[in-house]
């Protein structure tokens, strides 16, 4: 498949086409191989790079927006890794059960489908308990809450007892 037919020709994704057909080779040349990155690992690598977000700091939360268009909420994941690693995932169908049966074809077809993903690492000061997410009018917003900052130390006065 030609990836400048797709729009996707940036350095990113011809580096993935060329990963992807150096391991389908040696797939077919030998059944062992350790000559490049897993299937599984180029699958992902797409899904994370076709998924792009903003972040923003506010004083107490880090805010994740995704632009989520044509998703029910059913659709979409949100998770938290180990190592406070903030998990957004899921998957876009395409609805083509009553299409095909009318006999409806794709001329055209640019919006993506299938898996996303995005991992995002969280800092130290993020509350994982105090996470939440909405998806509205095509967009997620997740908010991930700041732990309150450490209260300074006060000096400890001890008292000096008279001998």
């Amino acid at each position: 498949m030609d990836i400048c037919l797709m729009d996707f020709d940036t350095p990113f994704f011809r580096n993935l086409h060329h990963i992807l057909d150096a391991t389908e080779d040696n797939h077919t040349n030998s059944k062992s191989s350790n000559a490049g990155p897993t299937r599984a690992y180029v699958r992902d690598a797409r899904a994370m790079a076709a998924t792009p977000a903003d972040v923003k700091e506010y004083p107490n939360a880090y805010v994740f927006i995704v632009d989520m268009p044509g998703l029910k909420s059913g659709d979409i994941k949100v998770q938290v890794e180990e190592d406070n690693v903030l998990v957004i995932s899921g998957e876009r169908k395409r609805e083509h059960d009553q299409e095909e049966k009318e006999g409806v074809k794709y001329v055209r077809m640019e919006r993506r489908i299938g898996k996303f993903m995005r991992k995002f690492a969280l800092p130290e000061n993020a509350n994982t308990d105090k996470i939440s997410a909405i998806c509205q009018d095509g967009v997620l917003t997740v908010t991930v809450e700041k732990l309150p900052p450490p209260e300074p130390k006060k000096p400890k006065t001890i008292q000096v007892n008279v001998a």
